[in-house]
């Protein structure tokens, strides 16, 4: 006699034994949950509903939990997509804002600078945590640490410009202005250094 699909997949080792029983135990609960078809002799009492044919399938009704779980997620997924765009558009209107001021910045600058490819005394200064540095005469260095110029930093350069086109950088755009020194403390450093002092 043939063996069952069941039997014949526990000898080859497919499926364990637990598994099997898992199955069984699983249809035999649907079997409880389903109502028992009536009788086609028996009559139908009053106010009952009349019950489908067994032959006829229904669409399996989904719990309650199991819909509002759906429209959690659905709700969760739609409000992290408008998040991500949300947090997208903002990071593009910020680079949008950046080329805007570094485009002025650069138009502030055109023809404005007073770098002189002859110049040999460095200025160092401390800028964005590091120590840069910028090569003047000594009347710039002069005009420099008396605060009549100032120093902008603009595509990885140092530019030096007189006060005025730093302060118009400034008001545009103040981490592109590199160095300003104060008139009122020109002369001495923070650190009670003079600015003058070649180091």
């Amino acid at each position: 006699m043939a063996d069952s699909l069941r039997d014949q997949l526990l000898k080859s080792g497919i499926v364990k034994q637990v598994q099997a029983n898992r199955v069984q135990t699983d249809r035999a609960r649907e079997d409880q949950r389903r109502p028992a078809p009536p009788s086609p002799g028996k009559p139908q009492r009053k106010g009952e509903k009349p019950r489908a044919p067994a032959h006829v399938s229904r669409p399996p009704r989904q719990s309650q939990p199991d819909i509002d779980l759906a429209k959690a997620y659905a709700i969760r997924a739609q409000t992290e997509a408008s998040e991500r765009k949300r947090a997208e558009q903002e990071v593009a209107e910020q680079a949008r804002l950046r080329r805007e001021r570094k485009l002025k910045i650069q138009q502030l600058l055109d023809g404005k600078t007073q770098n002189k490819a002859e110049a040999d005394q460095p200025r160092n200064f401390e800028y964005g945590g590091k120590i840069r540095r910028v090569h003047v005469d000594s009347a710039q260095l002069a005009a420099l640490n008396a605060g009549e110029l100032g120093v902008v930093q603009q595509a990885g350069r140092y530019f030096l410009v007189s006060r005025e086109i730093a302060e118009q950088v400034r008001d545009i755009d103040p981490q592109q202005l590199a160095l300003l020194v104060d008139p009122a403390a020109a002369g001495v450093g923070d650190d009670g250094v003079p600015d003058d002092l070649m180091w």
